[in-house]
This record gives structure tokens, C-alpha cells and sequence, in this order.
């Protein structure tokens, strides 16, 4: 076969195809075209490949081919469109999923991390066995404090962000077990309960406070989401419902999977709180409003747009075509 005059003759075709596969909207008339070319190209590329298997000429074949295949089983969405989809519909609609759930796992994490305080605060042997008077000075005294401050704002902010984004999407990931969450938030109530319980001893109750508070609200707010979402996947195959374990498994993984994506913005905004506002020389409810502030636009965010989403059927599962057919069991 005469591989140049081929080309030249059927050549018009295959750059009508190109610009049919390109062009943005098209009519009847061109889509019935485009699926015609298609057949048609696809039939010469075979024959092209059953003369010379691998070849530039085949190559570009099935480029063309690839990308009229895409345009008439699907075209691609909008990156801007699927951007405002996720933090007005689905973001929210994760977020008000899990609202209840979040503000009890916040309420235990109080009640039991004000237990520890109250009794390290009021247990002399807890705080010997803590550390030396001396110790315990330095921490409620410096530490404490320095902590916020003794490295530059913008790199201290990073690395809280990362290692809070990294807590939170373990919470996400190995909810599923029953007994990360559980383990996690116990550990960090009691790090938390005993670490006020020495401040209070030594009187420094308001200097913890005037440091937790700003960037604490929110940060500790997202941890209890994280964890929320976690124990939800959890009960997702514990009971199941009318689903498969399974099938109830990857539904709410794929939605609340959305939560950790969420939290990291979310975990950006209190670092960033962290680094440059717990520490400045704010007055105290100047630097506590900040953080309260935040968090009520969480909160303003995820009970209006999270609400109206939820009202609407959103659940922030995938679409059925990207998800996949799924069977109810009976």
C-alpha cells in the first residue's frame, strides 16, 4: 500500500474529525458527523497498523481517535464549575452531615479533659510525677509560652498546618477501625486537660487560656470534625442498613473523604491564626475574638450553605456514573 497516497487522500478526513473533537458545542448534525468519522478513521488506522504496526502516522491516529472518543462519551466539566460545586455544595453538605456528632465528640473531649485538669491541679503527686518544681516552673513560666513565638511566624505556621492536616486526615483514614478515634481523642484531652492543670497550679490559668483560646477554638473544632468523620465511615459497615457493608463503606468514604480535603484550608486559616495571632501583643479579647470569629464562620458556613445542600439531596457522594451501579441487598 502506498502509505503517502493514503495519506493524502483520506488525510481532509481526519482533520475534520480533530477540529469536530475540539469545536465546543456541537450540533445534530455535526455529532452524527463526528461519529461517522470516527468508524471510519478507526477502520483506517487498523489498516494502517496491519501494514506497519508502530508508526508516527499511527500514532497520530489514534491521538485524533482518543480525543473524539472522550468528546461523544463524555465531555470534561469545568474546573471552575466543579471547584464552586465542592466548597458551596459538597464541602457543607459533608460538614452539616456531621454537625451533632461533632459537637459531642467536642463535648466529651471538654468533660474529660477538664477531669485531668482538675485532678493534676489539685494532686501534688500527679506534679511531682510530672517533673521537679524547677521543671514545672520553666514550662509554666517560658515554655509555655515560647513555644508560640521562638521560631519565625511564617515557618511555624507551615509546620502546625502540616502536622494538624496530617491528624486530621489520619482521623479521616483510620476512623474506619473503631478504635483510633477513641485513642486519639482521649490522649489529646488528657496532653491537653494536664498541661491546664499545671498552668492552674502554678497560677497561670489565665496565661493558658489567653494562648489556647485564639487559635484552639478552630483547630480543636477540626479535630472534632475529623474524628466525626471517622467514627461516621466506622458505623458505615457496622450497620449498613439496606446496603452491602461494602457498598455502605465506599458511599460514605467517598463523601466524607471531602471532609480531610475541607479540613486542610480550614487547618490552614487556624495556623495561620496560631503563628501570628496567639503570640502578637493583641490585647487578649482582641486576640480570643479572632479565634472566636473564626470559628463562627465555620459554623455560619456549614449551617446555611450545608443545610441548603442537604435539603437539596446533596450528600456528597460522587456522581452514579463515577461511583458505579451499586445493588441493595434485601
Amino acid at each position: 500500500m502506498d502509505m503517502d497516497a493514503f495519506t493524502a487522500v483520506h488525510r481532509p478526513q481526519w482533520e475534520r474529525l480533530k477540529s469536530l473533537a475540539r469545536k465546543r458545542r456541537l450540533g445534530g448534525a455535526e455529532a452524527d458527523e463526528l461519529l461517522e468519522l470516527y468508524q471510519s478513521v478507526s477502520a483506517q488506522l487498523s489498516l494502517i497498523r496491519s501494514v506497519t504496526a508502530e508508526s508516527a502516522l499511527s500514532a497520530q491516529l489514534s491521538a485524533i481517535l482518543a480525543q473524539a472518543r472522550t468528546r461523544f462519551t463524555g465531555a470534561k466539566s469545568n474546573i471552575f464549575v466543579d471547584t464552586a460545586q465542592f466548597f458551596v455544595v459538597s464541602l457543607p453538605a459533608a460538614f452539616y452531615r456531621l454537625r451533632w456528632l461533632t459537637v459531642i465528640i467536642g463535648a466529651v473531649f471538654v468533660a474529660v479533659g477538664s477531669l485531668f485538669a482538675i485532678w493534676t491541679a489539685g494532686n501534688p503527686g500527679v506534679l511531682a510525677a510530672m517533673g521537679s518544681d524547677a521543671q514545672l516552673q520553666q514550662l509554666v513560666n517560658h515554655d509555655f509560652v515560647n513555644y508560640y513565638s521562638e521560631n519565625p511566624a511564617a515557618s511555624f505556621a507551615g509546620a502546625v498546618w502540616t502536622n494538624n492536616a496530617w491528624i486530621a486526615a489520619q482521623c479521616v483514614a483510620f476512623g474506619v477501625t473503631g478504635i483510633f478515634i477513641p485513642y486519639q481523642i482521649f490522649m489529646n484531652a488528657q496532653n491537653v486537660g494536664m498541661t491546664a492543670g499545671v498552668m492552674f497550679a502554678y497560677d497561670r490559668g489565665d496565661v493558658f487560656f489567653s494562648y489556647i483560646l485564639p487559635h484552639g477554638l478552630m483547630e480543636l473544632s477540626a479535630i472534632f470534625i475529623a474524628a466525626a468523620a471517622g467514627l461516621r465511615i466506622f458505623w458505615s459497615w457496622v450497620s449498613p442498613g439496606p446496603r452491602t457493608r461494602l457498598d455502605s463503606l465506599a458511599r460514605e468514604g467517598r463523601s466524607l473523604i471531602t471532609v480531610a480535603v475541607g479540613l486542610v484550608l480550614v487547618l490552614f486559616v487556624s495556623g495561620l491564626v496560631e503563628a501570628f495571632v496567639t503570640p502578637s501583643p493583641l490585647p487578649v479579647w482582641a486576640k480570643i475574638s479572632i479565634g472566636a470569629l473564626v470559628l463562627a464562620a465555620y459554623w455560619v458556613y456549614t449551617l446555611i450553605l450545608g443545610r441548603k445542600a442537604v435539603l437539596a439531596g446533596e450528600y456528597g457522594d460522587l456522581s452514579e456514573d463515577d461511583a458505579g451501579a451499586s445493588v441493595r441487598s434485601v
